[in-house]
This record gives structure tokens, sequence and C-alpha cells, in this order.
């Protein structure tokens, strides 16, 4: 995968190459065009086509403690931006909106139950519910601390497809493949905007020598960048069959958890990853050295290259992390509604997507928000 941009003439920074239009879109081409790991899709279906038909729970690794300065939300949203809810609840409150937390954006098209949290130092609540078109407050509850972006063990799904085509057996199979064995742990499309926006804002942004944006379109551009640049290691993976083991020089992640080491050349550790007890990671780059060795320093080095974006992360101190390559949906289950109609549940641990769990099963322009 060969994500071209050049050196700008000033200040070391990457641009476009001559006719930036085209090249943009030979860019957002390659970073879509993501190999899958078990193969071909195995069914057409319809997804979203109701509301209904995509809902999400968070879930949180903590209980709250029932006292404190921050008021605590939990939400249901239906056919709602996260954004936009949240602005909502700021003016119901009374509060800028820096004071409003979220763990993280969910998807407008759907149903989403989530936890916005407030803070009020030295207030009570307003006297009435917030009355806002698609939302609705199942629950109040006082806590000590604001909620923080991220701050989620993960997202409970229960994702319905309707008018699904192909062969039955075939289709269980590949979710029996799933179950057990897990996914390629793309960023999803979601991250790259509305047929790329996001990436090719970032792009734009850095091709202009990065001019002064507000703080959260700076971090927006620079994720958007960092996710493009993993996908490109984990697609490079996924194409030498090394995504889900073990390979000399890996950085390693410990399941259900953010820890991540360096191989030891501990004996066990291609056993352990074949348990799923650890999992192979790839980066998300930074100024700092990697933690890769050997044959995997030198794949991830040769994929990122033509990124020419070292001047950035030096520029933006931007330090480096890993993220797993596998995903693991954990209690994933499936009942067929009737012929045409395949119903979904499953549990995804924090920064992992569905859609890259059904892109294994259908084609990436099946699962397309809806256009309205």
């Amino acid at each position: 995968m060969c994500l071209r941009m050049t050196v700008a003439g000033s200040g070391g920074l990457p641009a476009w190459r001559e006719r930036p239009k085209r090249r943009m879109h030979d860019v957002m081409e390659n970073i879509m065009a993501l190999p899958r790991a078990w193969g071909g899709a195995v069914m057409r279906a319809d997804f979203k086509a109701q509301l209904e038909d995509f809902e999400v729970i968070e879930q949180l690794p903590f209980v709250l403690d029932g006292a404190g300065e921050h008021l605590w939300l939990w939400v249901e949203k239906r056919g709602a931006n996260t954004e936009w809810v949240a602005r909502q609840l700021a003016r119901w409150a009374d509060v800028p909106l820096r004071d409003v937390g979220t763990a993280g954006l969910k998807d407008r098209h759907g149903v989403t139950r989530q936890w916005f949290s407030i803070w009020l130092p030295g207030r009570a609540e307003p006297d009435s519910s917030p009355e806002i078109d698609g939302v609705h407050v199942l629950e109040q509850v006082r806590h000590g601390r604001k909620l923080q972006t991220g701050a989620l063990s993960g997202n409970r799904f229960v994702i319905t497809l309707r008018n699904v085509v192909g062969d039955r057996s075939a289709i269980d199979a590949r979710l029996q493949q799933l179950a057990t064995k897990g996914f390629p742990n793309y960023f999803g499309p979601q991250r790259f905007g509305h047929d790329g926006a996001n990436w090719a804002r970032a792009l734009a942004w850095v091709g202009a020598g990065m001019p002064r944006v507000k703080p959260a379109q700076r971090s927006r551009h620079l994720s958007v960048l960092r996710s493009g640049a993993f996908n490109a290691v984990l697609a490079a993976r996924v194409q030498q069959g090394s995504w889900n083991r073990f390979m000399a020089g890996d950085v390693l992640q410990l399941d259900g958890s953010k820890r991540v080491f360096a191989d030891d050349n501990s004996a066990e550790l291609a056993l352990r990853v074949q348990q799923k007890d650890l999992h192979p990671t790839g980066p998300l780059p930074g100024e700092t050295p990697s933690l890769a060795q050997g044959e995997v320093l030198g794949l991830e080095q040769a994929v990122l290259a033509p990124f020419e974006l070292e001047p950035v992360w030096r520029a933006t101190r931007m330090k480096s992390a890993r993220r797993a390559l596998r995903a693991v949906a954990q209690e994933l289950t499936w009942v067929w509604l009737d012929a045409h109609m395949l119903q979904l549940r499953f549990f995804l641990p924090a920064g992992r997507y569905a859609t890259a769990l059904l892109r294994e099963l259908m084609d990436d322009d099946r699962l397309s928000d809806p256009a309205v």
C-alpha cells in the first residue's frame, strides 16, 4: 500500500504531487482498499436500513460514586450526532461546551445508549429534564470526575442486516471463523469521514504547512494521519498472512490491556499469540523510536516511508504508540430472524470498529452510512 506525498519546498513538510485533486483521489482509493483476512465477501445485505438496525450500548469500566461536581447522564439517542447532543446539553445546563464530557463519538444512524458528563461545581442540576429531539435521558448520577475520551471498557452491539443474499452455510461458517479467530483491527471508515473527507482535510492541512487551527481540529488531523498509517501497516501484514501470528521483532499487547512490550525472545510468545492471550501490534507513528525490531521494524519502515510524515511528528512532538493488529469480538452470537434477516450480537473493547468485523462478511460499499 503506497500513500505517497512529496516533500514541500519549504518547511520540509509533505505535500501532494502535481495534480493534487487526482493525487488525493489515488490516496483515498489506496487507504480504503484494505485486504480481508478470511477471503472475499460471502453476502450482500442492507446495513442500517432502519435506526433500530444498529444499536450500540457503552460499557464503563468503573462504577459511578453517586456524589461530586459532575452530573452524568445516561442517554438514549436516536438518529442524533454525539457532538450535537453535547451542544444541546451544554445549553440546557448553561455551561461551556468544554464542560461536557463524552467517552467518544457514536454513529448518528442508529440507536445509542451512552454517557455524557456535565461539570456543575457548586450547582444543582437544572429543575427540568433536557428536551432534545431524538434524545431521552434514562438516568442521572453524580460523580467526582469528568467523563474522559476513551474512558470505556467497550461497546455492546446489536446489528440487524436485512435483505441478506448469500449462501447461509457459508455465512455461518464465516461468522464462526470470526468468533474463534478474530479479524483485522482496522480503523473504520468513520475515522476518515464521509468519502474520505477527514483524510482529505488532514492532507490539505499538512500540505499548507500545518497552519494554526483549533486544538480539537489539530488533534483530529493528526489522529486521521496516524490511523491511515496504521491501516497501511496492518494491510501489509494481512497480505503477508502475519497479522494474527507472532513474528520475530514484534511488539505485543496483552489481551484486555493497553500494556505493550517488545519481543524478548521468550519461547512461549508464538503460542500465546496463537491462544489470543497476546496480540501483535502495529504503529501509531510519532517522533519517538519504534519498539519493533528486525523484520517487523523493516516492514513497518518500508510501508511508512512513502508517507514522508516524520517532519509532522517532529513538529508536533507526537509520541509513538501501538495498537493491536487483531481484534476479537467477545460473545459473538447470531440468529436468523427469517430467511433474509440476520441479527448479530457482540461486545468489542474500546477503540475497535464493528464495521471492521462486518467487512469480513460483506463488501465495503454496503457499509456506508445512509445518505439521510
